[in-house]
């Protein structure tokens, strides 16, 4: 239970130190930052239940003022926002991107990693993303889903990331892997 509780905080912290890499705001409003990561490596590596409760307890801190998204951004008015979809769908990416690779266990742990972060971190991701896109920006699906198609090679990157770094994590430390563990 309190290793749970300490993988569950490092690991929103691990969002939030991503969200200190440089930020891109594309036209749309939404910004390109490293954060999606932290949410697929959350799920990848803790598994769902943790790495949804990880990345509830960052989107927590941001909605009481803490400056943890990329560009320092925090408060109640980001789940309001452009990126309003993005942030919820966060938890769901999280926890789908954990599930997938608790359940692909006769996967080599890269490939179920980087297939789940793609399913869960991408496609899951980009649903509620896109729909709060078009709200926010009152466009139709088809033009938001356009605002969101720079994001995709960025994010197949991540999700390369994210298969490596669990890959490797469970190479080094097996028990480490949650996601993994019996």
């Amino acid at each position: 239970m309190e290793r749970n509780i300490v993988l569950i905080a490092l690991f929103a912290a691990l969002i939030a130190a991503l969200g200190l890499v440089p930020k891109l705001t594309l036209i749309s409003g939404v910004p390109i930052s490293a954060q999606s990561l932290g949410v697929m490596l959350c799920g990848t590596v803790l598994g769902a239940k943790r790495g949804a409760l990880a990345v509830l307890l960052f989107l927590l801190l941001v909605a009481v003022g803490l400056p943890l998204l990329a560009g320092g951004r925090g408060g109640l008015g980001m789940f309001v926002g452009v990126t309003a979809g993005f942030l919820y769908g966060w938890v769901i990416a999280a926890f789908v991107t954990g599930w997938i690779v608790e359940t692909w266990r006769s996967v080599p742990l890269f490939w179920s990693a980087f297939a789940a972060s793609v399913v869960g971190g991408i496609i899951v991701l980009y649903v509620p993303g896109i729909i709060g896109m078009a709200l926010v920006l009152d466009k139709p699906l088809a033009v938001a889903t356009g605002f969101a198609t720079p994001f995709l090679p960025g994010d197949v990157i991540k999700a390369v990331i994210a298969g490596l770094v669990t890959a490797a994590l469970y190479r080094a430390r097996p028990d480490s892997v949650l996601s993994r563990s019996r």
